[in-house]
């Protein structure tokens, strides 16, 4: 069996219209292959024309669906599109920390500790830019890797959100409170909710897995804690769902 080129190696399968199309409309992206089936040919074309990724060499690939099914994960929802693209340059904190603030507009990061699932994190960087966040922090370990699954949860959003894996997550909330933000971990048993909170301008949303919430070095380095309005019956929420709640409700505060 002949073996692949390096080059394609280091490519990941992304699949979904939302998550190709986000793709292959990133500059920083370079595309190795665009497969799709014959009845959404057209349809790539287009998209691959409006392209500004570097593009794949051999264009537009239609295959069968059973030999498309076989080159992603069991069950994964492609709708007739997959593309092989290497990965994102690696984001950079310090980066963010310059990014200045709009008159009028607050600024929020997201911290994730120990969420594993990657459709979880795929659905939070999704929320995080619909609502405006600027970065969506995990650790290097026990973080999920950046793989189909999470592209097709976000939608997208992987290609507009940075996703900056940190190997300390406490030290990188140091960072970002000497660059003036304040953490705000998510706690559904704290005595406060988000609403109650006299928050500052620029925010670290921390959230923990499920289950067993934030680990007790993180919870030691946030500045507040706080729970959704939620009713006791029903107090607990999926960290996906929690993170929307919680970056809707931060989208609405005023900066000072």
């Amino acid at each position: 069996m002949r073996e692949r080129p390096v080059e394609e190696k280091a490519a990941a399968w992304l699949y979904g219209r939302h998550a190709v199309e986000a793709a292959l409309a990133n500059p920083a992206r370079r595309c190795r292959r665009l497969v799709t089936l014959r009845e959404t040919a057209a349809e790539a074309e287009a998209l691959l024309r409006g392209a500004r990724a570097k593009p794949p060499r051999a264009g537009v690939e239609v295959i069968e669906r059973r030999a498309l099914e076989k080159m992603l994960p069991h069950g994964a929802v492609h709708q007739g599109f997959a593309l092989a693209a290497e990965p994102l340059p690696a984001g950079d904190l310090d980066a963010i920390l310059a990014t200045e603030a709009s008159p009028g507009v607050p600024q929020t990061v997201v911290a994730l500790d120990q969420v594993t699932d990657p459709h979880n994190v795929g659905a939070i960087l999704r929320s995080a830019a619909a609502f405006g966040a600027l970065a969506v922090i995990v650790p290097e370990h026990g973080a999920p890797s950046i793989t189909g699954a999470l592209a097709k949860a976000a939608s997208g959003a992987l290609e507009e959100v940075p996703l900056l894996r940190v190997a300390n997550l406490s030290r990188a909330l140091e960072k970002l409170k000497q660059a003036g933000f304040w953490s705000l971990g998510l706690d559904e048993q704290a005595d406060q909710t988000i609403a109650d909170l006299d928050l500052p301008e620029r925010i670290v949303l921390v959230l923990g897995a499920e289950g067993s919430g934030l680990r007790r070095l993180t919870r030691d380095h946030c500045d507040f804690l706080a729970r959704l309005p939620t009713r006791s019956a029903m107090a607990s929420l999926n960290v996906s769902n929690a993170a929307a709640v919680a970056l809707y409700v931060l989208a609405q505060r005023k900066a000072r």
